[in-house]
């Protein structure tokens, strides 16, 4: 096998026998062959649109296969293979592509021209195999982040045909020995798309959900039993809400179904106790003295210990083999009962130490503009002399320890804005507020990214200067292939000068790296104590 697709790939270079994640050489082997297949399909059906012979279905079927290959997302071979079976079977529907059509993959740059001059800019830099494997590995990665935030949009009922096109123009780009500077613009197009993607899931998420408000959360335990939700989907949440209403059951989230409790139409029931836990990593100890069964609808699972892997149920793109899942029906409804019953029979969950108080959330870009007066205030008085957005993913290794130190050192006239499981980092620390305006603003899921791009435009406008030119400084930690996608849709809003960690992409080769710190001036972080002095200047 070979894998370098998320922060901590062995070696810092690739995993070559077995996924630092928990993943098989068998596993990766069969992610390979259906990533394959989508690229297949995508060359066909882009044929095939040209005779008004497309399969308008493919690409929902893509975001879906694309999504079941992130970083601890699917470990079920058998499940993996079924959609393997169904990609066969779609590609072997669309008439072939054809030697004497015209290519299939062919695209021109946009016509934006600043995109197109940094597309030449990177061309001229990226003319060697290893940096049109990074662009390719870069494109591809960035496709499975759209692939996850838009399958969450989609089952709400939101979808764009314009995204799920680009997501097949790129995969089959990736068949062709396309010009560096096609593949550098594809690559650069991605993060707008990106961002169309993410304000697709929140427009999605509000419509449904209506718009987050500002809410502290219990991180405490109740008497009754409890089921635990993990990952991302709303959806779930809302239809296991429903079903367990009169169980004498609670619902607590965990992970990046904190922001959940911060939704009207989800926190309107009373059983939504609060928030149990952490981020992903934490899984074993946390699952483990929950003590109820645990709902996990998305990524991240960590392959579970067997003291507790008999009360984990998978949903949506998850899986894990010898772990019960359960599927939607035709009307996109799901069956909770089972889980409900377990819960019934298990004891309450056992009270963790940490982080021993409520955490806020909810600060998404509409509750935010509320209080716009207030911040653009603060800021004119010198009572917020800068913002800081530590977005993102946590992971497990001893180096992320450096986002807590970070968070402690900032002066007390620093907000931070975030969004992403990176917030467990420092989301229980007392770091108080400013004028009643939290010093840790949390707007959401990763997927929420899009709120804090929102408000630094809208911070921007109200100060009358570029976005580059706030007192904004970024201090982003990434894990897997969304935050790549996140990263791809700032560098294509213009968003300059950010710090990554705890380590650098290994699919990004020198080449590219290169170019990326020349035109957006991307970088390393360092120690606390230097970052602050370049971050946060006296």
């Amino acid at each position: 096998m070979f894998c370098y697709q998320c922060e901590e790939t062995a070696r810092g270079t690739g995993c070559t026998v077995k996924g630092v994640c928990g993943k098989e050489a068998a596993t990766a082997g069969l992610m390979d062959v259906l990533i394959y297949l989508c690229k297949g399909i995508s060359e066909r059906n882009l044929a095939a649109a040209k005779s008004g012979k497309a399969n308008k279905d493919a690409g929902l079927f893509i975001a879906e296969a694309l999504f079941a290959t992130l970083t601890n997302t699917n470990f079920d071979d058998a499940r993996l293979k079924s959609l393997i079976a169904q990609a066969a079977a779609i590609r072997d529907a669309l008439p072939p592509a054809g030697a004497n059509e015209p290519d299939a993959c062919t695209w021109k740059p946009a016509s934006d021209a600043t995109i197109a001059a940094k597309a030449d800019q990177i061309a001229k830099d990226a003319a060697n195999n290893d940096d049109v494997h990074s662009l390719r590995a870069l494109l591809l990665f960035g496709l499975k982040g759209i692939a996850a935030y838009y399958h969450h949009a989609a089952v709400l009922g939101y979808t764009d045909e314009k995204i799920t096109d680009f997501m097949q123009k790129g995969l089959a780009s990736t068949l062709h020995d396309l010009p560096a500077d096609q593949m550098t613009a594809l690559v650069l197009e991605c993060g707008g798309v990106g961002v169309a993607t993410l304000a697709l899931l929140d427009t999605a998420n509000t419509k449904m959900y209506g718009n987050p408000e500002i809410t502290s959360v219990k991180t405490s335990v109740g008497k009754r039993p409890g089921i635990l939700i993990t990952g991302h989907d709303l959806k779930d949440l809302e239809q296991l809400l429903e079903q367990s209403k009169d169980s004498g059951v609670d619902i607590y989230t965990h992970g990046e179904m904190l922001p959940a409790n911060a939704y009207p139409a989800l926190k309107k029931y009373a059983h939504l106790y609060g928030n149990y836990g952490s981020s992903w990593w934490h899984q074993k100890e946390e699952f483990d003295a929950f003590n109820g069964p645990v709902l996990v609808t998305t990524n991240c699972i960590v392959p579970p210990k067997d003291t507790y892997k008999d009360r984990i149920y998978t949903t949506g793109p998850a899986g894990y083999p010898g772990v019960r899942h359960i599927t939607a029906g035709k009307d996109g409804k799901k069956d909770f009962s089972a889980v409900i019953a377990h819960a019934k029979k298990s004891q309450p969950p056992t009270a963790l130490p940490a982080p021993g108080r409520d955490l806020i959330t909810g600060c998404a870009h509409e509750a935010v503009l509320a209080l716009a007066g207030t911040v653009v205030e603060a800021v004119k008085k010198g009572d917020i002399k800068r913002f800081v957005v530590m977005a993102g993913c946590d992971g497990r290794q001893t180096e992320r320890a450096y986002y807590t130190e970070f968070a402690k050192a900032l002066p007390k006239n620093t907000v931070i804005l975030t969004a992403g499981c990176a917030k467990y980092r420092y989301n229980g620390l007392d770091l108080g507020t400013i004028g009643g305006i939290p010093r840790v603003i949390d707007a959401g899921q990763c997927n929420d990214c899009y709120s804090l791009v929102v408000i630094a435009q809208a911070l921007a406008t109200a100060f009358n200067v570029g976005i580059n030119e706030l007192p904004v400084s970024y201090n982003i930690a990434w894990y897997e292939q969304k935050a790549a996608l996140v990263l791809l849709a700032l560098l294509n809003l213009g968003v300059k000068n950010i710090t990554l960690g705890p380590k650098l992409p290994a699919f990004v080769s020198p080449g590219v790296l290169d170019v990326l710190v020349r035109n957006f001036n991307i970088g390393k972080n360092s120690t606390v104590e230097e970052d602050l002095k370049r971050m946060v200047p006296a």
